[in-house]
Order: structure tokens, then C-alpha cells, then sequence
């Protein structure tokens, strides 16, 4: 399947063959990783009908008097209906959240769709709290609730503590998100806002059995932090959630409901987020069935045996600001093309993660575009050197692209246009740059969410 529906314009907008074979051989490999991530594929792979009230997840096998179904995150959707296709007639009850703009591709016959909102929750998200509650509190003991969980499901479905506004969360969120935070501090503060996230779904499964089936988002796959982890215990405290709004000069920003009751849980005068040890998770079973480490494996695989390269995956666990770690793997490609070390061309580097972006500016742009814009300077003049980075979901950002492209010409595209690499990255405004030289990768929403892909390639 080509996720990169803008591939043939692509690989028209460069300036020499090498370049153009460069280029090929990213975008190529990168789709391969997408595919990888499918969450039909994943499911299918880990998820077996054995008979009527027995199925086997990862090896391991689940009896069930009742079956439910809950399903958020931007996976959710094609996650739900690979279920549908296994043990559709299974289903006593059930409900996915799916993101607004692709709630269209899903009709099931078995599970209810309800849309919600990303990057920033809404009415929407509460309003698929409560349908969630509800099919929760109705399973009982002899029963199996399995929940289907992704990236972005931290928006699309929220349960507040009651001193909590749906306008505070939205606040809260929007600093959060511009702050620089990465995602396990954005979810340890949201986890501690929510009576959904951090465990607390869980408890509200219990007594009946939780078998969640996982595609992470997050570096290092942690599951308390995927989706801010409604079905994981919660190692995290609201003293954390405090230091992290300090770290991040955001304690005189936040509504002052969410800093009073951060503030009061850090003081032990609020209940915590469900822990490691209690008696619920006995009956908590979480499985991650898709991540970004395996997309790169299939895709390190995947160029080798196509075009011959010689690969290496530098990291799946990529963190850090978005420009910094543009230059370090414009660096390292640099270092292939001038040395032949640490590999030997025709090489290929393959990089995964999630970074991040400390907003300045009143531009417009992403992580993806905002790395590889940085990239730009440092691979000017080597023919034969592209790189790319997506975000997997499709979505780079506020924008409607997945990420963008560099080669060893794209330095003297700008500057031709008038423009200036510093003067976008100061204003974080890389968008701008990739829609005038008409380098951006688009995808659309793919309807999964591994983290960010990257991929660097040097000729002979």
C-alpha cells in the first residue's frame, strides 16, 4: 500500500539523478515502515478466535462469559476492524472514539463509532467518557473487556475529577503542548486531571478481566504513558506532576483549579492515580502489538534486500529538540559521504522517536518539517544525500502534512525563493518553507501512530 500519495511529485522536485534515487529510496523505505505499523496487520498477528467465549492474545488464552469492546486513539478505528472481521459475533457491546476527520472510513456491525477531537479535547472527548463508563460498570466478573488503545487517545476521551473544567483541560493542554514538555510529562500531568487515564479505566473494568491491545506512540514503549495509560498502573505522582509544571515555567500559567488540586494531591489531600500492587491489575492483562522499533526492523529489512544497501537503525528512542537532532543526523550523513564511516555507501540510516518543539514563534509547523528543515544546511552540496522524517500518523504538527524532505540541493531552493532557513526555524515556521519549494510529505491521516520515522541516504 503507498501511504505517500505525493511520491511521483517528490521525486520529480530535485536537481540531479543521484538526488532523485536518493530520494526514491527514503520515501520507499519509509512507506514500508507505515505498512509495518498497519493496525489490521497487528491484529491479526496477535489476536485469535479459538470458539465461542475463548479467544488467545500473544500466545496466551481468555475465557469470557460477555464480551466488550472499547476502542480510542487514531488507531483505534482500522485496530477495531480487524476485531470485527475475527470475532465480530462475539460482541455483546462496544464503542470506538475515532478523530473527527476520518470518523467517515468506519461503518462496523457490531461496535457503536463515536467521533472525538486531537490534539486538544473538547466536549466531545467528555461526552465519550461517559460511553465508555457505562459499558465499563456493566461488565461483570465472568467477563472480558477488550480495549483497544493508541496514540492521541489522551484527547479523544477524558473523565475529569470534579474540580476540573473541560475549559481548564483545554488550557492546561495547550500549554503543555507548547511548552516543550515531551509526552511522558504532558500524560503524567494530564493523568493527574483525569478520573480515566493513569489506571483508572481499569478500576472501573474491575472485577471483570482487561485485555488491552496496544499500539505505542511513545518512546521506549512505556504502557503508562500510551495514551497517558487508562489500563497500567501509575508510577507517577501528583508531586511529579507539580515539578513538571515548574520545570516548564508553567505554575503561574495553568487555571488555577488544576494548580490548587496539583498542589492538594502533592499534600496527600487528593486520592492518587491507581499503583503498581494493586489488586485490580491481577486481572489486567496489556499487550503492545505494533511499535515504532518494529517498523523500523521491517523497514531496515526491506532496503537492504530491495536496493542493496548497507543499514543501520541509529535509535528508536529519539528525543530531544526537533532542530538539535536535525543537525546531529545531517552529521552523521555528512560523515558517510566525506569518510565512509560509520558506514560504507550506499548507506542507509533509520532513526525513530519523538521530539520536540519549544514554540517562539507565530509560525507554522511541525517537528518532522522543523528537523529536516535544520537538516537542509548541512547536506547542501552532497549529491546522492536525502533525508526525510513523518510523523506516522500523518499529522506533522498543526499542519496538514506528515513531514518533509531534504536533499543536497533544497539549501539553494530556498534561498532562490527569497527565503531563509534561520529566519524559519526562529519563528517556527518550517511549514511555510517545505508548501514554496513543495517538499512536504503528505499521507493523510494513516490511521496509526508509531511515532516519528526518519531516514537518511547516501550514495556512491
Amino acid at each position: 500500500m503507498m501511504y505517500i500519495k505525493n511520491l511521483d511529485k517528490l521525486l520529480e522536485n530535485t536537481r540531479c539523478s543521484k538526488c532523485r534515487k536518493a530520494r526514491e529510496i527514503v520515501l520507499r523505505t519509509l512507506n514500508k515502515a507505515l505498512e509495518e505499523a498497519n493496525p489490521q496487520k497487528a491484529v491479526r498477528k496477535s489476536l485469535k478466535k479459538m470458539r465461542r467465549g475463548v479467544i488467545e492474545v500473544c500466545d496466551k488464552l481468555f475465557s469470557y462469559r460477555k464480551l466488550y469492546v472499547i476502542g480510542f486513539g487514531k488507531a483505534s478505528g482500522e485496530m477495531a476492524l480487524a476485531i470485527e472481521e475475527i470475532i465480530g459475533e462475539d460482541i455483546d457491546k462496544g464503542i470506538i472514539i475515532v478523530p473527527e476527520n476520518i470518523a467517515h472510513r468506519y461503518r462496523f456491525k457490531h461496535l457503536k463509532t463515536q467521533v472525538s477531537t486531537h490534539p486538544i479535547p473538547s466536549i466531545k472527548s467528555l461526552k465519550a467518557g461517559e460511553e465508555i463508563v457505562n459499558i465499563a460498570q456493566e461488565a461483570g466478573a465472568e467477563d472480558l473487556v477488550l480495549v483497544l488503545i493508541s496514540g492521541g487517545g489522551s484527547a479523544l476521551v477524558e473523565v475529569l475529577r470534579p474540580q476540573i473544567t473541560l475549559d481548564d483541560l483545554i488550557e492546561t493542554t495547550k500549554l503543555l503542548l507548547k511548552s516543550g514538555a515531551n509526552i511522558e510529562e504532558v500524560n503524567t500531568v494530564r493523568k493527574h486531571l483525569s478520573l480515566f487515564k493513569g489506571g483508572w479505566l481499569a478500576k472501573m473494568i474491575y472485577p471483570a478481566k482487561t485485555v488491552s491491545l496496544i499500539i505505542s506512540d511513545v518512546v521506549g514503549d512505556p504502557i503508562e504513558f500510551i495514551a497517558s495509560g487508562p489500563t497500567a498502573p501509575d508510577t507517577t505522582t501528583f508531586k511529579n506532576a507539580l515539578d513538571i509544571l515548574s520545570m516548564y515555567n508553567l505554575v503561574d500559567k495553568v487555571p488555577r483549579n488544576v494548580l490548587d488540586l496539583i498542589v492538594e494531591g502533592a499534600k496527600g489531600l487528593v486520592e492518587e492515580t491507581p499503583k503498581p500492587g494493586d489488586e485490580i491489575f491481577k486481572k489486567v492483562f496489556n499487550f503492545i502489538i505494533a511499535s515504532n522499533k518494529e517498523s523500523l526492523e521491517e523497514a531496515k529489512k526491506y532496503a537492504e534486500k530491495t536496493y542493496g544497501l548497507n543499514a543501520l537503525i541509529l535509535t528508536s528512542r529519539i528525543r530531544g529538540e526537533a532542530r538539535h537532532v536535525g543537525l546531529v543526523i545531517a552529521s552523521i550523513l555528512e560523515e558517510i559521504f566525506k569518510e565512509n564511516t560509520p558506514l560504507k555507501k550506499p548507506a542507509l540510516i533509520l532513526a525513530g522517536g519523538e521530539t520536540t518543539v519549544t514554540v517562539v514563534g507565530k509560525g507554522k509547523g511541525g517537528r518532522n518539517q522543523e528537523l529536516v528543515l535544520s537538516a537542509a544546511k548541512t547536506i547542501k552540496g552532497l549529491d546522492g544525500v536525502a533525508f526525510a522524517s513523518i510523523g506516522s500518523d500523518g499529522i506533522d504538527g498543526v499542519t496538514d502534512v506528515a513531514g518533509g524532505i531534504a536533499d543536497a540541493h533544497t539549501f539553494e531552493k530556498i534561498r532562490e525563493k527569497g527565503l531563509s532557513i534561520d529566519e524559519a526555524l526562529k519563528n517556527n515556521d518550517s511549514y511555510s518553507i517545505f508548501s514554496e519549494i513543495e517538499d512536504y510529505v503528505y499521507t493523510g491521516p494513516t490511521g496509526t501512530n508509531v511515532n516519528d520515522l526518519m531516514a537518511g541516504v547516501v550514495l556512491k
